[in-house]
């Protein structure tokens, strides 16, 4: 569908879920840089020059100046991988928050084809409805012209109006829903939703992707959010192996340097002084705060692979309704559309006796309800099956560019 294809590229370019996930994207991606950042040696320098004078009763005035100039460079020896550890969870947690922006990606793509779908559906119902109505006024125009002839009755020429009013009255939640569903997929646009208006398209002219049989499991390897799931879990392994090392010693190495002279903003023939360090701290007593650290990082650790697993049983899940629905969506479709043919014809030759005066109206007003709820649950059926295929395109991860499995 081409107006849905166009659907699709607006909602991207303007979906406020997709730049916040953007931005979380980002935000991480920043916390990676400052993990990276405590590999690197620290260096600080500095510079300074003062002049000071006092001046006491009963003693001569004194003034004294000096500048000076340092440098120090400190360095933390990653002797147990803690610093590492925080790397590579940085790392993990910045691929958690891609995946997570592809599966915000997804299931933006997946509401604007169901809501399109839906704002379709309903558009077609409406034209059935005012088909259907049109049917009923010919139908009355017929009782009315056999009534001036003495041939139908009043009654029949009233049962006749009450269906035209029902028919009437039955468009109104139709154009409400239209509305509604227009407005909402507005929101998905990052449009105002005042006054849009879907592009037109036929709703039965959607083609429907035709599924090949056996599926490959791997397939369930492209979902956004096991991904996320499996990048969370590498984070918090790496974590739980950092907060293990911070129970360590840790060694810090040290160097500075300065220059000092006993004359303002001036350096000559200055005083030189160098120092090295090397030093080895271990927390004595902390109440057990690091050791709980661990336990609530290793705790955390568990907890996401129970989630991890979870997902993985809900996608399987997901797959095999989506496969079931989508099958049996297709084969109600088939048989309605046999039943709407039947009930077209009923109503044909029901309209025809009447007209021939070898018919009763209660015969022609049953086979007119009945093809009016025929037409009206295709054309529900076939939203169904529509949203079966996106449901299965979701739960298999979606972004096909090619793929033998799907045509």
């Amino acid at each position: 569908s081409a107006p849905l294809e166009r659907l699709i590229d607006e909602a991207q370019a303007g979906s406020a879920d997709l730049r916040i996930a953007v931005e979380r994207m980002r935000q991480a991606d920043i916390a990676l840089q400052q993990a990276g950042i405590a590999r690197l040696p620290s260096v600080s320098g500095s510079l300074g020059t003062s002049a000071s004078r006092s001046d006491a009763p009963g003693t001569p005035a004194t003034s004294r100046e000096s500048s000076s100039a340092g440098l120090s460079v400190s360095y933390e020896v990653d002797l147990w991988g803690r610093i590492a550890a925080g790397v590579r969870a940085g790392e993990a947690s910045f691929q958690a928050s891609r995946y997570d922006w592809k599966a915000a990606r997804l299931t933006l793509l997946t509401s604007v084809a169901n809501n399109y779908f839906l704002w379709l559906n309903t558009a077609e119902r409406l034209r059935i409805a005012r088909e259907n109505l049109t049917i009923a006024e010919r139908v009355l125009r017929i009782v009315e012209a056999r009534q001036r002839n003495g041939v139908a009755t009043a009654l029949e020429v009233s049962q006749q109006r009450t269906t035209v009013l029902s028919q009437r009255t039955a468009l109104i939640p139709l154009e409400l829903q239209q509305r509604q569903t227009a407005t909402a997929l507005a929101l998905l646009l990052g449009r105002v939703p005042q006054g849009y208006a879907p592009e037109a398209g036929d709703f039965g002219q959607l083609r429907v992707p035709e599924l090949s049989a056996g599926l490959p499991s791997t397939l369930l390897t492209r979902r956004p959010d096991l991904a996320s799931a499996e990048a969370q879990l590498a984070a918090a392994d790496a974590n739980v192996e950092a907060a293990r090392a911070a129970l360590l010693p840790s060694l810090s190495l040290s160097a500075s340097g300065s220059l000092g002279s006993s004359a303002l903003l001036s350096l000559a023939d200055p005083t030189r002084s160098v120092s090295l360090g090397l030093s080895l701290a271990q927390a004595i007593f902390d109440g057990g705060r690091q050791r709980l650290q661990v336990r609530g990082t290793e705790s955390q650790r568990v907890v996401l692979i129970e989630n991890y697993g979870k997902t993985i049983r809900t996608a399987l899940k997901e797959v095999d309704d989506g496969l079931g629905n989508l099958s049996r969506s297709e084969q109600q479709e088939s048989l309605q559309r046999e039943l709407v043919a039947q009930a077209r014809r009923s109503l044909e030759l029901a309209e025809l006796r009447y007209r021939e005066g070898s018919g009763d109206l209660l015969s022609v007003l049953d086979a007119q309800r009945t093809l009016f709820s025929a037409l009206d649950a295709l054309s529900t059926q076939k939203l169904s099956r529509l949203t079966a295929a996106v449901d299965l395109y979701k739960a298999l991860g979606g972004d096909w560019v090619a793929s033998p499995s799907l045509s």
